[in-house]
């Protein structure tokens, strides 16, 4: 890391005790963010959102304790940004799942402090050569984080081509959890889904979604706010997004999380992903000049009564 332009981002984007710049795991610069409402953290590395926490509230995003923080490596958790696909290319599985912006480094351009105190920070990446031996567009990404006791996600992307593409993506949300056994997510029932864990087959979801294997699942045309209802914490974390007419849904249980690098044997347990996106044939076909945003709003609730 250069430690010059380390100072130079905390006097150009830094706010006094609000937002600070700094080294973090791996060489990678980490923009912690703090005001009267709550924190978050965020990498360069791949304008990843590490970690979210309300006021008096516990974590609500959660990261691997195997993470890799290395150049060309994926973090595991947080919200990392998937695009311009979304799982593996649709025709060549020798090129990065989930694209290519989670592993390259993003550009801080602008940062504020907000009347209500909510704190801003814009991050941008554009096409370069490498990209372009990936995918053969010229495009610009944005994404833009406001942090209070609400976390607030727009990743904007625009194309600046000269012709037509069409793109997936996703805010691919990993939640911390008491215990997967011990939540319910509502918002999805009677929506149909592609289950990825049964060769894809088309089903529709019956009640509240609970776990007991290994979940891998795309709901269809669907705008709804999904809630994670945790009754050992007690907490509800409400997902309301725009933009997105698809949301998965994803835990890999056991067998899955034993094959993984960078995701520990019993992780799976406490973590749960809910994620806005723009999948299967919800794709999005931009022509040139035009931009479309993918929007995700994440706020705690608390448990009452009325939710027993």
């Amino acid at each position: 890391m250069n430690t010059t332009e380390l100072a130079n981002l905390n006097e150009k984007y830094g706010i006094h005790d609000q937002l600070t710049f700094s080294e973090g795991p791996g060489g990678i610069i980490i923009a912690a963010i703090r005001n009267p409402h709550g924190e978050a953290t965020v990498a360069l590395h791949g304008g990843h959102i590490l970690s979210f926490k309300p006021r008096d509230h516990d974590p609500v995003l959660w990261l691997s304790q195997k993470s890799q923080f290395k150049t060309g490596k994926a973090i595991r958790g947080g919200i990392p940004v998937c695009w311009p696909w979304f799982a593996d290319h649709p025709t060549d599985i020798d090129k990065p799942a989930h694209g290519f912006v989670r592993t390259a480094v993003w550009s801080v351009i602008e940062s504020e402090r907000l009347a209500d105190d909510s704190i801003r920070l814009k991050l941008s990446i554009a096409d370069s050569e490498d990209t372009k031996k990936l995918w053969p567009h010229r495009f610009k990404l944005e994404i833009d984080i406001t942090v209070s006791d609400v976390l607030r996600i727009k990743l904007n992307a625009t194309n600046i081509d000269d012709k037509p593409f069409t793109y997936g993506g996703a805010l691919h949300s990993y939640f911390s959890i008491s215990s997967i056994a011990s939540i319910i997510i509502n918002g999805l029932e009677g929506c149909a889904y592609l289950d990825k864990v049964d060769q894809g087959r088309r089903k529709v979801q019956e009640g509240a979604i609970s776990f007991k294997q290994e979940t891998d699942r795309i709901y269809l045309d669907t705008t709804a706010d999904c809630i994670i209802e945790d009754s050992d914490i007690p907490r509800r974390i409400r997902i309301s997004k725009k933009g997105s007419r698809t949301t998965v849904v994803w835990n890999p249980w056991i067998a899955k999380a034993g094959k993984m690098k960078d995701f520990g044997d019993d992780e799976y347990k406490r973590m749960v992903c809910v994620e806005t996106t723009n999948a299967d044939a919800d794709v999005i076909s931009l022509a040139p000049g035009d931009t479309h945003t993918l929007e995700s709003t994440i706020r705690v609730e608390p448990w009452t009564r009325n939710n027993d």
